[in-house]
C-alpha cells in the first residue's frame, strides 16, 4: 500500500511538472518530443504495480529520469540554465545538460533491464547479466540516436534543439559514452543495492 501510493504521489509530481514545463517552454514541439517518453512509460507503471511491481530504486531513479527529460524539454538541452553554470565553472566548450540526460538513458534502462532479466530467471550468472545488461542499454541508446537522425532528415534546421549537438561533431559517440557510463554504474554501484530489493520484492510476493 505505501508503495502504491508512493507511486501515485510521483506520478501527480510529475503530471503537475508536464504541465509546468509545456506551459512555460519556448518550443513545444521540441519539449513534446523530449516528454514522449515519460507521457507512455508513467501510464504503464500506474497499470501494472499491481500486477508487475518494480523495485523501490528502479521506481525512483525513472523519477527522476522524467525530470531531466522534462527540464530539457522545457528550456532544450542546449540552453538549461544550471547547465551554463556548469559549464563555467569547469570552462567547457558547451552546456552539458545533455550529457546528464544520456547517462540517465543508460543507467534507467540497465536497471530496469536487469530487473526483468534477473526477476524472469532468463540468464545465469552474475557476469552474463552485467554484459547483457550494457549491451540492452546501448541498443537503446544508439536507437535513440537514429530517431534523432529521423528527426533531422525530417526537420531540417528545426531539428537543431531537439538534436542539442552545440556543434560538436563526435556528439552521438559522446551520448553513446554518456549512456554506456550509466550502464556500468548500474551494473558496478547499483547492483548489490538493487538484488537486496529483488530479494525482498520476492519474498514480499511469496508472503502475499
Amino acid at each position: 500500500m505505501t508503495h502504491s501510493l508512493a507511486l501515485k504521489g510521483g506520478a501527480l509530481l510529475l503530471l503537475l511538472g508536464l504541465i509546468y514545463t509545456g506551459l512555460y517552454t519556448a518550443d513545444r514541439i521540441t519539449w513534446l518530443m523530449e516528454v514522449t517518453p515519460v507521457v507512455i512509460i508513467v501510464p504503464l507503471l500506474l497499470a501494472t504495480q499491481q500486477r508487475y511491481p518494480l523495485t523501490p530504486l528502479l521506481y525512483t531513479l525513472i523519477f527522476w529520469h522524467a525530470i531531466v527529460l522534462m527540464v530539457g524539454g522545457m528550456y532544450t538541452y542546449a540552453k538549461v540554465p544550471v547547465g551554463f553554470e556548469v559549464q563555467e565553472m569547469f570552462n567547457l566548450s558547451r552546456n552539458p545538460y545533455d550529457k546528464l540526460g544520456h547517462f540517465f538513458q543508460g543507467l534507467v534502462p540497465a536497471l530496469a533491464a536487469r530487473e526483468i532479466l534477473v526477476r524472469g530467471g532468463y540468464v545465469n550468472g552474475r557476469k552474463m547479466t552485467a554484459f547483457l545488461v550494457c549491451c540492452i542499454a546501448l541498443a537503446i541508446s544508439a536507437t535513440y540516436e537514429l530517431i534523432e537522425w529521423w528527426a533531422a532528415l525530417a526537420m531540417g534546421q528545426g531539428a537543431d534543439d531537439f538534436l542539442g549537438t552545440q556543434g560538436d561533431p563526435w556528439d552521438t559517440q559522446s551520448d553513446m559514452f554518456c549512456a554506456l557510463l550509466g550502464a556500468l554504474t548500474t551494473v558496478l554501484i547499483l547492483g548489490p543495492w538493487h538484488q537486496r530489493q529483488l530479494a525482498r520484492l520476492s519474498q514480499a510476493r511469496i508472503s502475499g
